[in-house]
């Protein structure tokens, strides 16, 4: 089984960090434990130039970086966590048009097979917009007529709609979304066979949907920086190449799942006006009419709230034999809160350097790892926080309005009462616990059950 992360942004995105580059791509991947990478971006001519520069052709569909470039990536991650890393041709586009008397703001996820493919869209695109302007660039051009172009450009080349429940910029989203697939793909909507659920939601939030049912559900992390990739992805038992990962999609055949954040952790699960600090559950937004108790203004109703709207099932409706989710938490966020400091400290990227030079990839300490060696690491704190995070008892702060919720595996005040001694120690573990992994080991329950 391996890991891919198919939603990435590159350096010449908006609000994106400078090393968002292929190399760091390639490092961060490794650490992680993700197999395929999205490139992003690539109708941004600059990285499209870079692309062509620095990535050769590897599996079919697949590009990995240039010998030299790799060498350097290799020198650079510990040995634990050496593996490949290969690259698919993907960017994210934005459309705004009018339809049906509304403005509409729609993302949309492209994947193309080879440059050729990428240089045809690309030229297509250019004569409907700027292309230069920024990375996910953003085209007046409906959705349906986008999904045309982007079919014409290769019989292998198909798009998925992005973080589908988004209120601003989704499909779905309740802010500047239609409230069916259909409504706004139209003729061409049979040629969409996945959906990115996005990181306020989880795949039980959108099986209350009968909408739904024919789509394969997938999660990405939208990296913006290289060391959010693999926050979420999806999980594959086909072979490494774009065709097989593509009917895998289609098919659910070699399709192994998800990872997902908790959904109350992305930043617009709940409905709020965050100017106001008004945080809202479903019921008590329609109590109020939809409008902030403060300020009286129109509430950012949110993807909980949007998916109970459009819901035709009871909560707690599971289908037959679904793909598997496990909700996870990031590595960096468990030592934060263990430690008592920001996730992005130093001192939480020693540790985590530490415990990825002694047990391997992120995801696989996430996942797999054994907690009696964790403990044995010297991190009885970090093994509890996993045992719990595993089994889904968790601590939930929901995000709401653009702010990223918290998820916390101790309650306040737990941690002062065990005392941080047990946490700040990791003991490398001998070497025959090391899991160097190019694919990682698949999930531990059947289908559908989350991995405790």
């Amino acid at each position: 089984m391996f890991y891919a992360d198919l939603h990435i942004h590159s350096k010449f995105s908006r609000a994106t960090g400078r090393d968002a580059d292929l190399e760091h791509m390639a490092i961060w991947a490794r650490k992680k434990g993700v197999a395929v990478l999205g490139t992003g971006d690539f109708t941004h001519p600059e990285w499209f130039r870079e692309i062509q520069d620095k990535l050769v052709l590897a599996e079919p569909g697949l590009f990995r970086l240039r010998d030299d470039l790799q060498r350097e990536v290799d020198r650079q991650v510990d040995n634990a966590c050496q593996g490949v890393t290969r690259f698919l041709l993907e960017v994210e586009i934005s459309t705004i048009y009018k339809k049906a008397d509304r403005t509409r703001k729609v993302h949309h996820l492209i994947y193309v097979p080879d440059l050729e493919a990428a240089g045809r869209l690309i030229a297509k695109l250019s004569r409907i917009g700027n292309l230069k302007s920024d990375g996910r660039p953003i085209l007046g051009l409906d959705s349906r007529n986008l999904l045309e172009i982007t079919l014409e450009s290769s019989p292998h080349s198909y798009l998925i709609p992005a973080h589908i429940w988004t209120p601003w910029f989704a499909v779905l989203g309740s802010k500047s979304g239609f409230d069916a697939i259909e409504d706004c793909y139209g003729d061409l909507t049979p040629h969409i066979f996945a959906l990115e659920t996005g990181l306020s939601s989880d795949p039980p939030m959108n099986w209350r949907l009968s909408q739904l049912d024919r789509y394969t559900l997938v999660s990405n992390s939208d990296a913006h920086s290289p060391p959010k990739i693999g926050r979420e992805a999806c999980a594959f038992t086909c072979d490494m190449d774009y065709f097989s990962i593509r009917k895998a999609l289609e098919t659910r055949t070699g399709y192994a799942g998800t990872v997902e954040f908790f959904p109350e952790e992305g930043k617009y699960h709940l409905d709020g006006h965050r100017a106001c600090g008004v945080r809202l559950n479903p019921s008590q937004t329609r109590k109020r009419n939809g409008r902030c108790p403060v300020c009286r203004g129109e509430l950012t109703v949110g993807v909980l709230s949007r998916a109970d709207e459009l819901a035709d099932r009871a909560e707690g409706f599971r289908p037959a034999d679904p793909p598997a989710f496990r909700n996870l938490v990031p590595l960096p966020e468990l030592l934060g809160e263990i430690h008592g400091v920001g996730a992005a400290t130093k001192r939480v990227q020693a540790a985590y350097d530490e415990l990825l030079a002694a047990f391997g990839p992120e995801l696989f300490i996430l996942e797999q790892a054994s907690l009696s060696d964790v403990q044995r690491a010297r991190s009885d704190l970090l093994a509890e926080a996993i045992r719990r995070m595993r089994s889904g008892r968790v601590h939930r702060d929901a995000g709401f309005d653009g702010k990223y919720g918290t998820i916390r595996m101790f309650a306040p005040g737990e941690l002062a009462r065990i005392g941080h001694a047990a946490a700040t120690v990791v003991r490398p573990v001998t070497a025959s616990r090391r899991r160097p992994l190019s694919r990682v080991p698949g999930p531990a329950r059947r289908a559908g059950r989350k991995v405790s």
